[in-house]
């Protein structure tokens, strides 16, 4: 079979998951616009629960819907909506509170026993769990930023290791004093996260890695500024991982003969690999996790006024520091002898590839609660059964990017490969890492799962206003996994406001009614992961990838000090004046 017949398969692959994707999306919305429609009479009672001082102030209106659906109790008592009294009229308007009531329960039972809830997934182990063992986590972390420095050979050559130990520290008395609770946690986090988050990387990095951009490139700051605007605007629709494999090997190689170029790989994370991704769903996870919990999926497009505020100042501090280091530069050794080449891009076939990926992932987000699910464990916990379920979409879209990972290293040329400086150590250096992330995260995750009732209670219930969401998951998600992060806040603000109603009502009355809230929440995930090099999956990727190039990265450390705690977190407090 050559090539091109090759190709045109992908392609109708992928068109054909894109087409049904956006058909099932489209056949959504018209109901999710209905149920938010308040003319159904019927649906207007259940959407919205009033409250006391809502009934007092407007008892005409509700007194329709009561007569409305009393027609039985009309019949039995012979009597007509006029004649009823005071006191039968309240017992009936309770009657149908608790069926509501009930009727929101069954629904938010059914949710969370097809998995819809993923991240959530209903132990409460972690309202016993206290906050010191949350200390092998710090343990890896503090070995990422502190081992490079002080024993660079050391880790170099052993980093998978110290990932290890910090996993077995936690593991081992996690598993002892906690069983089948602990085994539960464990292959949630792996078989719904983490393998997932791998592969996704994988697949990204071995499709990007085959394209490469020859011809002359010189890394002014005019070609610097155009690169990262370009991957900037391709992060929401790619996502923040694509976009950043694709354009940080042409940025490197624009760059190779420059002596000050550590702040532009800095930036290139600022805003290609997290600020970029705010747009859509594809561009960050969390935003796809909001996605799968009925979050619309162009409603994030609210966010583009603080991502452009964000975006604009950064490239506007970027050219002018890039500008100021640029005339530091000893122009005679950034002369180029070799002739002036046009710029062209080779192994464009795997654009198809990357359509593909990009095309499973959404598909997944569409098709999540539609394929049903696995049954993978269950266990008694608190005296019922809680069972780990697993979609049948994630092995498919798994699948599916495997697939097309191994697409392109089949079609591609190795010698392109080779060219484009493309080795398996960066994300080799990934997995590792943060297969020891992963499980030492685990209790921090859980606690903060049980909300109020676990360590992190001062911090839950210390959050009221916009301002304490922002701050609250921007911080967390500059250390922890951003996307459960999200979510627990999500949660947190459908609870203060809706609680006890099911997603399908909560969600879009939230959007309706408090959406400062959810822009909150949804900036704070995305924008603040740009702190450190773990806040999102691409960070340690970029860095890995720029030191494999021969560029000394500033440490954990020095990353936050130098340039994220100075540059981000006085802008952050500008977003905080001006949006919340």
């Amino acid at each position: 079979m050559n090539l091109r017949l090759r190709f045109c398969i992908a392609l109708l692959a992928s068109l054909v998951v894109f087409t049904g994707a956006v058909a099932l999306s489209q056949n959504e919305h018209p109901q999710a616009e209905q149920s938010q429609t308040p003319a159904d009479p019927q649906a207007a009672p259940e959407a919205v629960a009033p409250t006391v001082v809502d009934q007092q102030q407007q008892p005409a209106q509700e007194l329709e819907p009561i007569e409305d659906q009393g027609a039985v109790a009309e019949s039995a008592t012979h009597q007509t909506p006029a004649q009823e009294s005071p006191l039968e009229i309240e017992q009936l308007r309770l009657m149908q509170a608790a069926d509501h009531e009930a009727a929101a329960q069954q629904d938010l039972e059914h949710e969370t026993e097809h998995g819809e809830q993923a991240v959530a997934h209903g132990l409460t182990i972690g309202k016993d769990l206290p906050l010191w063992t949350c200390i092998p986590f710090a343990g890896i972390l503090l070995s990422i930023a502190l081992f490079p420095l002080f024993a660079p050979r050391f880790w170099h050559e052993h980093y998978a290791k110290v990932s290890a130990f910090w996993a077995v520290v936690f593991a081992a008395p996690f598993l002892a004093g906690y069983g089948s609770h602990a085994v539960y946690a464990i292959i949630h986090i792996y078989l719904i996260d983490y393998i997932p988050f791998i592969i996704l990387l994988w697949a990204l990095y071995t499709v990007a890695g085959g394209m490469i951009v020859r011809g002359t490139l010189r890394g002014t700051p005019l070609l610097n500024l155009l690169l990262i605007l370009i991957g900037t605007a391709l992060a929401s629709w790619v996502g923040t991982t694509g976009a950043a494999m694709l354009m940080i090997r042409p940025l490197l190689r624009a760059n190779e003969k420059r002596r000050h170029k550590v702040h532009i790989i800095v930036f290139f994370i600022f805003l290609v690999a997290n600020i970029g991704g705010s747009l859509t769903p594809l561009g960050d996870p969390p935003l796809f996790l909001g996605f799968l919990h009925r979050v619309p999926f162009f409603w994030t497009m609210n966010l583009i006024k603080p991502m452009a505020f964000v975006a604009v100042t950064l490239l506007a501090v970027f050219f002018a520091m890039d500008s100021y280091y640029f005339r530091k530069e000893d122009k005679s050794q950034l002369i180029d002898d070799e002739p002036h080449e046009p710029i062209k891009v080779e192994g464009l076939h795997n654009i198809l590839f990357l359509i593909g990926i990009i095309c499973a992932v959404l598909a997944s987000g569409v098709y999540y609660d539609r394929l049903g699910d696995i049954a993978l464990l269950t266990v008694n916990d608190s005296g019922h059964d809680v069972t780990l379920h697993m979609p049948w979409v994630n092995p498919l879209r798994d699948g599916t990017l495997v697939l097309m990972g191994l697409l392109s290293l089949w079609t591609t040329r190795k010698q392109l490969r080779t060219d484009n400086g493309f080795t398996w150590h960066a994300i080799q250096e990934v997995a590792y890492l943060f297969a020891g992330i992963f499980m030492t995260i685990i209790p921090a995750l859980e606690i903060l799962h049980a909300g109020e009732n676990g360590a992190f209670a001062f911090l839950i219930r210390a959050v009221k206003q916009p301002v304490h969401y922002f701050w609250a998951t921007g911080v967390l998600s500059s250390f922890l996994d951003n996307a459960p992060t999200y979510l627990t806040f999500f949660n947190t603000s459908l609870g203060s406001f809706y609680a006890g109603m099911p997603e399908a009502q909560s969600v879009p009355l939230l959007i309706a009614n408090y959406p400062q809230y959810l822009l909150a929440i949804s900036c704070g995930a995305v924008f603040m992961g740009a702190n450190t090099y773990i806040g999102n999956a691409p960070n340690f990727m970029v860095k890995s990838i720029a030191e494999e190039a021969g560029i000394k990265m500033p440490s954990f450390f020095g990353y936050m000090f130098r340039y994220s705690i100075p540059i981000l977190v006085t802008l952050f407090v500008l977003v905080t004046l001006i949006f919340f």
